[in-house]
């Protein structure tokens, strides 16, 4: 993954693609479908750039779904005419409840349905008819970790500082864990750190964590300022072997984790599902709702957006702006992901 944010450097990474589609969009349908979908994506992120919040959630949702054409046409696992989409594989509903509460739901698994089938190649779940919380999908994206839609306890996304990885002689692997919500730090006990943990199995299945005293049994979680913002904890995982090298220990932890432009983070798994949702899932959801919004329910997502009437308009503002920014990273990251 790309360390950085520059979107610039994202669409420059995809133009160039074109020329030489990569993985199974190197001939035939795929490549014009790769290339009409990549030139669809960049004109409706262009056109986003250039208006405000109230249609700006179509452009970039719209653009989001013609990347997902890209991506399955790119796929190497993804074989037959299975790299064909249709419909959008995603529904939301209940616009008459409150901005966090509105649900979100998927097409069946093995359907045809773009957010079903790029879920599929990206090895993310789907949950069906099991509803799934507006703002429990916001959580999950990185740039909402510091804007709660409620004052709720939050499940955010953990950053592995992978640059601060080490190993120990006993044969484990470490390194921080940040983000860690206050009221664990607060509470300052095992009980309150595992409890916490249990949405997290990648860190959930450490070997142990730093404590205060690693000479006193049972002393209390060493919890650090991370320089990332928040809290975090040295946590040790076991390697297969004790002579393991620092670039095999990248790859453990990269295995564990989700990338997203500027690092890697354990995401939670949320009740309904089977393990964490990739992020470009997570974005693809909560974008689908916002477009939803703005095209079905466009009286009340004006009033959603309008800094003198709603408590999430600025949230909002910044979010699209987020998607604009991250989103073109992430899209060529992903096509790079599913075409190796």
């Amino acid at each position: 993954m790309h360390s950085d944010l520059d979107a610039g450097e994202a669409w420059e990474r995809l133009r160039a693609s074109r020329w030489n589609p990569p993985g199974r969009a190197d001939a035939g349908a795929r490549r014009k479908t790769y290339s009409a979908a990549i030139e669809q994506l960049e004109q409706m992120f262009r056109a986003a750039v250039v208006v405000g919040p109230a249609t700006r959630p179509l452009q970039v949702f719209y653009g989001l779904s013609q990347a997902g054409r890209a991506i399955a046409a790119a796929a190497v696992t993804v074989k037959g005419q299975d790299w064909r989409l249709d419909s959008h594989g995603i529904k939301a509903t209940g616009f008459h409840l409150p901005f966090p509460d509105i649900e979100i739901r998927t097409d069946a698994l093995h359907t045809q349905g773009s957010f079903v089938k790029v879920s599929e190649v990206l090895d993310s779940p789907v949950w069906e008819m099991d509803p799934v919380r507006l703002e429990d999908m916001w959580d999950l994206l990185p740039p909402n970790v510091h804007y709660p839609l409620t004052g709720r306890d939050r499940l955010p996304p953990l950053f592995a500082d992978e640059s601060q990885i080490g190993g120990n002689s006993n044969g484990t692997m470490n390194l921080p864990v940040c983000g860690i919500p206050d009221r664990v730090v607060d509470a300052g006990t095992h009980e309150a750190l595992a409890e916490f943990l249990t949405s997290y199995p990648a860190v959930a299945q450490r070997e142990s964590y730093a404590t205060t005293n690693p000479l006193r049994p049972g002393a209390p979680p060493d919890y650090a300022n991370c320089r990332h913002g928040g809290a975090e904890l040295r946590v040790n995982w076991l390697v297969p072997r004790e002579s393991a090298t620092g670039t095999e220990h990248l790859e453990l932890i990269r295995a564990m984790g989700r990338g997203y432009p500027g690092g890697r983070y354990f995401l939670p798994v949320l009740p309904r599902m089977s393990r964490e949702l990739h992020p470009l899932m997570a974005w693809w959801a909560v974008l689908y709702a916002l477009s939803m919004l703005a095209r079905y329910e466009p009286a009340t997502w004006g009033k959603l957006i309008s800094v003198d009437d709603s408590q999430y308009a600025v949230w909002i503002e910044r979010l699209l702006e987020c998607a604009i920014k991250h989103l073109p990273v992430l899209i060529a990251d992903t096509i790079t992901e599913v075409s190796i």
